[in-house]
């Protein structure tokens, strides 16, 4: 059974940082793509960042990139979103998610595995 659990989502001011982690289990880590995407309500969910399975490459939605880092730890399962410069437009339930397929070029899309999310909300 593949479970992801996210944590180290919460109240942050503008201009704070959060870190959230993912831990993975039940699917070969070391294989998948891993990804953050969020969403808010009455949105869809939208893409944030990923890695890829052998952490060679990373790839970040205009939106982000230069504020958040996404790394990785294949030997301890789990995938960072390194959140700096946080803005209100930052709120948002963040997810984690790994790829359908076992080493993808892809990154951006084909994610089949979800966490439960963790809830980031930044305060003017």
């Amino acid at each position: 059974q593949v479970q992801l659990t996210e944590s180290g989502g919460g109240l942050v001011q503008t201009g704070g940082s959060l870190r959230l982690s993912c831990v993975a289990s039940g699917l070969a880590f070391d294989a998948r793509n891993m990804a953050w995407f969020r969403q808010t309500p009455g949105k869809e969910r939208e893409f944030v960042a990923a890695v890829i399975w052998n952490d060679t490459m990373t790839d970040y939605s205009d939106s982000v990139k230069g504020r958040f880092t996404i790394s990785r730890d294949n030997a301890k399962n789990t995938v960072w979103l390194q959140m700096n410069s946080l803005s209100p437009e930052d709120t948002a339930v963040y997810f984690c998610a790994a790829s359908k397929w076992r080493y993808t070029g892809t990154i951006r899309e084909d994610y089949g595995y979800w966490g439960q999310g963790t809830q980031v909300t930044v305060s003017s």
